[in-house]
């Protein structure tokens, strides 16, 4: 697990408050894309691969967001999700499904399960982008990756 601190600007910084993700994901190169984009985004993000840890997370930090994949190693995201969903401090929290499922079914089940949105993978960073702009921008004052 690793805290990511945002490179941008103390200028943008300053302008912009900054909201944490957490996210989750058991693939290293998939953790570095995400991180780096967030950063681009101008949050800041907690980044880890152990998914019996989500839970614990969450409730200490208290993220603005939680970016979730399905599947993990030990408890899925989908199980995840449950305890995620039945926590007083982690209940209010929007989660993302990050998926390889694609399929219409496939994305009921995700959206029925507790999750506030899913992005299919591969994904652009724009796609990821507007997620976050979606469920955070309201909140927060957020960097276009292409402002950066």
């Amino acid at each position: 697990m690793y805290l990511a601190h945002s490179f941008v600007s103390d200028h943008k910084r300053q302008k912009h408050q900054q909201p944490l993700v957490l996210a989750v994901e058991d693939n290293d190169d998939s953790l570095l894309l995400m991180s780096y984009t967030l950063e681009l985004c101008g949050c800041r993000s907690i980044c880890q691969k152990e998914s019996s840890k989500t839970v614990f997370l969450a409730e200490k930090y208290q993220p603005d967001l939680i970016l979730l994949n399905i599947f993990l190693p030990g408890m899925s995201g989908l199980d995840v999700i449950q305890y995620l969903k039945r926590e007083l401090l982690t209940c209010h929290i929007p989660v993302v499904a990050m998926t390889v499922l694609t399929g219409s079914e496939d994305q009921k089940r995700i959206l029925e399960a507790g999750f506030d949105d899913y992005i299919s993978k591969p994904y652009m960073i724009e796609e990821l982008e507007a997620i976050i702009h979606r469920l955070l921008g309201r909140k927060f004052e957020l960097c276009s990756v292409l402002e950066v």
